[in-house]
């Protein structure tokens, strides 16, 4: 194994995982913390140059990244999303690539409206009782709680990973 190909299934094994917790921290506590965004972008900056990723490339995905960090913290500034959710999106647009950030936000809303139809669909049913002792539960279930945003721009990281060149290079 040649070793951008090490580099790239690290990386993507990295990716995986951290954009996993990502979610699922998300979903139990409405929080995505700054040190798992800057675990993914130390990753990136440790691995996207032996992984065989140019100097264009990587500056591309960063200036992309970078506007898209500033557009989410303008919609963070209206209310619509939490500051984790911007960092997260705009560090998930870096692992992607410039070319996928315009489908990734697509499928961002996609997988979101999907989420938000079906948690309206859980708070709009009573709560089982085995459930009442588990407090992530009981947040997710209240109608006063927000939406766990994280898990759909988790899923669509991963829905769109395997079109990146991080996969050609393990091909």
């Amino acid at each position: 194994m040649t070793i951008s190909a090490v580099a790239a299934l690290t990386a993507s094994i990295c990716f995986a995982a951290g954009t996993i917790w990502a979610g699922l921290m998300d979903l139990a506590t409405m929080k995505i913390r700054n040190e798992l965004v800057l675990f993914l972008l130390a990753i990136y900056a440790a691995l996207a140059p032996l992984a065989g990723f140019g100097a264009v490339e990587i500056g591309w995905s960063a200036a992309v990244a970078l506007a898209v960090l500033a557009g989410m913290f303008a919609v963070f500034g209206l209310g619509w999303i939490g500051g984790g959710d911007a960092k997260l999106i705009a560090v998930m647009v870096l692992w992607l690539g410039a070319e996928q950030a315009l489908p990734y936000v697509l499928y961002i809303a996609v997988f979101g409206g999907v989420l938000s139809l079906l948690l309206l669909k859980f708070r709009s049913l009573p709560l089982p009782a085995f459930c009442t002792g588990v407090p992530w539960i009981v947040q997710l279930h209240s109608r006063e709680s927000g939406v766990p945003y994280g898990i759909a721009i988790a899923a669509a990281a991963l829905f769109m990973f395997p079109n990146t060149p991080w996969m050609t290079v393990l091909s």
